[in-house]
């Protein structure tokens, strides 16, 4: 990871984990990053996560409040002024009163949520009560692909670029790009309309494979998809070229413009990304959409398993000691967790947990995790079915009823989003390699449909009962349950 950044990063970086190891001296704090893919459940997982932790939910698996040591939970104001805010009560009122799913993570935001506690050691109660700020970063998981590009040359982007587009998943999908690239004269005078023309026709292939039928996942650089205000700039204005040396680029050229714009995108955009957020890190989570991409074929499943390699090699990952630790910062614990698991009956959560360690076994042998615990997990942020059993025939089968939203589909039967329905999803495989191996077979598919949240109780105070989940109580202790120890 050293390879990413510079001596004058680094001591920028240095400065950063100074201030905010100074400032954790008087109020103890850990920054825990939350990342995913799009539609993975970030923003659905930070809302259940703090939701549960406000309002005493039931996590049996969290040590803290199972054993009655935390006096409180409550929302405080951010430390970094210039983070927007995560809008927790906005994408509350979407699950709870609206019951809809909360809109997509498109830019980092921030929570800082303060944990009241009484440490479990009888040392540390004699001083005093514990307390623990969790600065919860959002940020998202497209970013993080961008970082390797910080350690590669223009041509070193352009030439897997163009190897990812040939493959057979991808190839349909990029062909009027690679029309377009195919076209042009590296070597030819700059012209900026031929630039926009390449941009957006890279672009819209990068976002036709995020469509849900291919649910590709390595689709760099992350900001073409969610560019904000960047928006038209020439820094997002660039697109891989054939047939690049490693030599230099001809001045006034096509070429040069490309590679020029190319290492703006990474001084101005990724780096600071870096520096700022991902060097800052204590704990992360990484949510991954498995079920998706299994819908998608072994194609969609082999392309998630690169990204996670990519985003897994992003990280920082290790422990410090005292000193080291007052100037420079490592992730201690990073979980990997498989969202949805309420897609499925209870007897495949074990399995699409399998599926998870198999997609991140490659990451965890090629990157140095010395120092740092690394988990994967199976789990649902919020639930949104319950089980049940029918009898069909002289078979009683396992499914999982709940709401549909409108317009999911299984066969011809399409959802109202009104409709409570039992749903037999099938079961996962028990060898996570045959994602991998080729098309599943029609009789053995998993139907994965998407629901809409569940209706909760309210007491008779008016206040709404805690979220249901699957899991989040293990993930919950996973990442900062050692901190409150």
């Amino acid at each position: 990871m050293g390879t990413l950044t510079t001596l004058t990063d680094e001591a920028k970086i240095a400065l950063d984990t100074l201030s905010d190891r100074t400032a954790s001296l008087v109020s103890p704090s850990l920054r825990l990053g939350v990342t995913g893919l799009s539609r993975a459940g970030k923003t659905v997982f930070i809302t259940a996560l703090v939701h549960n932790l406000l309002h005493g939910g039931r996590l049996p698996l969290f040590q803290a409040q199972k054993s009655g040591r935390i006096a409180r939970a409550y929302l405080e104001q951010q430390p970094d002024d210039a983070v927007p805010r995560f809008q927790y009560e906005d994408h509350l009122n979407a699950l709870l009163d609206e019951r809809i799913w909360p809109d997509s993570t498109r830019a980092i935001s921030e929570l800082r949520l303060t944990i009241e506690y009484e440490s479990a050691s009888m040392w540390n109660r004699m001083f005093s009560g514990g307390k623990l700020s969790v600065d919860i970063v959002d940020y998202p998981g497209e970013w993080l692909l961008d970082l390797p590009l910080l350690h590669k040359s223009y041509a070193e982007f352009s030439r897997p670029s163009f190897e990812l587009a040939q493959l057979e998943s991808r190839k349909d999908l990029a062909a009027a790009w690679l029309a377009a690239a195919g076209a042009v004269d590296p070597a030819g005078d700059a012209n900026e309309m031929t630039a926009q023309g390449l941009a957006k026709a890279f672009t819209d292939y990068l976002r036709a494979g995020k469509a849900d039928e291919r649910a590709l996942s390595t689709l760099p650089p992350g900001r073409f998809l969610m560019p904000g205000d960047l928006d038209g700039s020439p820094a997002l204005t660039f697109a891989p070229l054939p047939s690049l040396g490693d030599g230099r680029t001809k001045p006034g050229s096509l070429a040069a413009m490309m590679e020029r714009r190319y290492e703006a995108y990474k001084t101005h955009v990724v780096k600071p990304f870096f520096r700022e957020h991902i060097a800052r890190l204590d704990r992360q989570i990484v949510l991954v959409d498995t079920m998706q991409a299994i819908n998608a074929g072994p194609a969609a499943v082999a392309d998630l398993e690169r990204a996670l390699t990519e985003i897994l090699s992003c990280f920082r990952p290790g422990v410090t000691n005292f000193l080291t630790g007052l100037v420079q910062r490592r992730i201690g614990r990073i979980l990997v967790a498989a969202t949805k698991a309420d897609q499925l009956h209870h007897e495949s959560h074990d399995r699409l947990q399998a599926i998870v360690r198999r997609l991140v076994d490659r990451a965890i042998s090629r990157a140095d995790f010395s120092g740092a615990q690394v988990d994967v997990l199976a789990m649902a942020a919020v639930r949104t079915t319950r089980e049940a059993t029918v009898t069909q025939g002289k078979d009683v089968l396992p499914v999982i009823v709940g709401t549909p939203i409108e317009g999911e589909t299984i066969g011809d039967e399409e959802f109202d989003g009104k409709t409570e329905t039992a749903i037999f999803p099938g079961d996962l495989p028990k060898d996570p390699d045959s994602l991998f191996e080729g098309p599943v077979a029609e009789d053995a598919m998993v139907r994965f449909v998407r629901f809409r949240p569940p209706k909760l109780e309210r007491t008779a105070e008016g206040y709404t009962l805690s979220l249901p989940h699957i899991r989040l109580d293990r993930a919950i202790e996973f990442l900062i349950g050692d901190r409150l120890a």
